[in-house]
């Protein structure tokens, strides 16, 4: 990803498209999953958890909303919410680990945020 994303709500929308390979309705069956709700970095602030959910999950929910969404009702937070959504996928595909992923905290983390990395 580019500087340019950061300031052109198009390249971000491209770039958030290209990595966000699972429709709505496909996110937010996983998100309903156990496996879903059992992967992820909780939120923490001073050593409390601020809730159960971890921010991967909050985040799936967010992108369910954005897909749903029509472009012209994009919020500057939505398109930076967007960046991190590219930003996460990029760089948690490169952490992939050995072997068969199907069944992985890894894949499942990589779904909570729209990207099935087993998805052709």
């Amino acid at each position: 990803m580019t500087d340019d994303t950061a300031t052109d709500p198009k390249v971000t929308l491209r770039s958030f498209h290209s990595v966000v390979n699972m429709t709505a309705s496909q996110l937010e069956k996983w998100l309903r999953t156990e496996e879903s709700k059992a992967v992820g970095q909780k939120k923490d602030s001073g050593g409390k958890k601020d809730s159960d959910e971890s921010v991967g999950h909050a985040s799936g929910r967010r992108i369910v909303a954005l897909l749903q969404k029509n472009q012209s009702e994009f919020t500057d937070g939505d398109y930076e919410h967007m960046t991190t959504v590219v930003g996460f996928v990029h760089r948690h595909l490169k952490q992939r680990p050995s072997g068969d992923v199907t069944d992985t905290p890894w894949r499942f983390s990589l779904m909570n945020w729209g990207h099935d990395p087993l998805k052709k």
